[in-house]
């Protein structure tokens, strides 16, 4: 016969069993990016690496302060003869100061007082004139060096001599003639001079 009218909708059913696992799907797409996870543990030290090439020079640096400086020493004089023909036997007494900043020559008495210890440069430049000098450098009241100039009449002649010496503190150094040799001249043309200073101190 004729197929028949459409029911009414019946209630839905009871939900079916688990049905079996089907097969694995294609990858799917990278996800958005996570949050930054806490630091891990420090790694241990790696190995020393090679020495790098050597950097450009750098800038001149500021200039540094004005460092101390050692006290110089320093010791020297020279003085001239005033009169001629000196007395004999005793220093000659060289008045007429050229140089004696630090006062180490005493002209008074002629002699030079030694206050830094070291060796010194002495020398002596002297006229002579009308008789025979004989002169001798006295260091520690010995004659270190003797030197003569023999003239007579009215003869002019120089003496020179220059040595050095090694003096202790306290040391005193002059010059002097001999009794009869003592020719040693001075005028407003001639000049005869002592002269000693410091070569190097101790």
């Amino acid at each position: 016969g004729e197929m028949g009218v459409e029911g009414i909708q019946g209630v839905d059913g009871k939900q079916g069993g688990k049905g079996e696992r089907g097969s694995k799907g294609e990858k799917g797409d990278l996800g958005p990016a996570g949050l930054m996870g806490p630091s891990g543990p420090k790694g241990v030290a790696g190995s020393k690496g090679g020495r790098g090439v050597p950097g450009k020079k750098g800038s001149r640096g500021a200039k540094g302060a004005r460092g101390d400086t050692a006290k110089l020493l320093r010791s020297a004089f020279s003085a001239g003869l005033s009169k001629p023909f000196p007395p004999p036997n005793v220093p000659i007494r060289f008045d007429k100061v050229l140089y004696n900043d630090q006062e180490d020559y005493n002209p008074s008495t002629g002699k030079f007082n030694c206050s830094v210890p070291g060796a010194y440069v002495f020398a002596y430049h002297l006229t002579v004139r009308g008789r025979p000098a004989r002169v001798s450098l006295v260091a520690r009241s010995r004659k270190m060096a003797k030197a003569r100039e023999t003239l007579y009449g009215q003869e002019i002649d120089q003496a020179s001599f220059l040595t050095i010496l090694k003096l202790s503190a306290g040391d005193q150094v002059w010059l002097e003639v001999a009794r009869d040799w003592n020719g040693v001249y001075v005028s407003a043309e001639d000049d005869s001079v002592f002269t000693g200073f410091l070569l190097y101190p101790d």
